[in-house]
């Protein structure tokens, strides 16, 4: 997909979104309807995808067919054309083994795919959630983690840069979401060296490879957070990196949260 041709023409975008087959608290149809509502002109549904380990907030991989049905259904529909729908899947980055790169992947007919880190192996190998509510990272640190916080700040980050190498998808999402939960944890870790040599060194990745970001909004009305980082933006913007801006919407009423505020620290509030 040409993703600059759309964000130079419209902000009236969004890329990230999920609904009942995965985390979403809300059907595809519904989301679509407040797309439409919302003035909307591009619409990816991205589920996130199905792991080779339990998951609640995976899809199945049985639905994977039914989802996709579902998205062409909409994508066709005459009474949501003044939006155009995409089929997209968030995939999990779990090992060189499962990732965005996997034949599985490749071989489903989506129109683009973000890849995300939302597990980290522990110290022992088990692919663990990081994400999510502070309470249940705060009782993962504590039952898989051994409380190491900088273990799991680093093999966050490596896991990204690992996921960047393989390649195979599109987006790259919320590259520095741990930055959230590990703040809770340990207030001020963000602004130490050596978190900020991570993220620094994965941004220099980032521009290496020309990868597509996204500016996720989903946090900043409860946390008061950007993924990434406001303090990020400045370098990948004089980097010439593209940018989408995805509200990462779990909900109907979400799909604009905090867009506005975002695309105006991007300079695109008139585009």
């Amino acid at each position: 997909m040409d993703f600059d041709k759309i964000i130079s023409s419209t902000n009236n975008y969004n890329f990230h979104s999920h609904t009942q087959f995965c985390d979403g608290r809300a059907p595809m149809t519904v989301m679509a309807e407040a797309a439409v509502a919302a003035g909307m002109k591009h619409y990816g549904f991205t589920p996130h995808s199905p792991i080779p380990i339990p998951s609640p907030c995976n899809m199945k991989a049985e639905d994977v067919e039914e989802f996709i049905t579902q998205g062409r259904r909409i994508a066709s529909d005459p009474s949501l054309a003044a939006c155009r729908f995409y089929i997209g899947m968030e995939v999990d980055y779990l090992s060189e083994e499962w990732g965005p790169a996997h034949s599985y992947f490749k071989n489903l007919p989506l129109d683009y795919t973000i890849g995300s880190v939302h597990f980290i192996p522990t110290q022992s190998g088990e692919p663990v959630d990081i994400d999510g509510h502070f309470d249940n990272f705060t009782r993962r640190m504590r039952e898989y983690f051994r409380n190491d916080i900088d273990y799991v700040v680093q093999t966050y980050f490596d896991q990204n840069r690992a996921m960047i190498e393989a390649g195979g998808f599109d987006i790259l999402g919320h590259f520095d979401k741990v930055g959230q939960n590990a703040s809770y944890f340990a207030p001020g870790i963000e602004d130490g060296n050596h978190y900020q040599s991570l993220v620094n060194g994965l941004i220099d990745l980032i521009i290496e490879r020309d990868i597509t970001i996204e500016l996720n909004t989903k946090a900043r009305i409860q946390h008061g957070r950007f993924f990434p980082g406001e303090r990020y933006l400045p370098r990948l913007v004089d980097a010439g990196v593209t940018i989408l801006v995805n509200s990462d919407a779990h909900h109907p009423d979400r799909i604009t949260a905090s867009r506005a505020e975002a695309l105006a620290l991007l300079g695109k509030e008139n585009a």
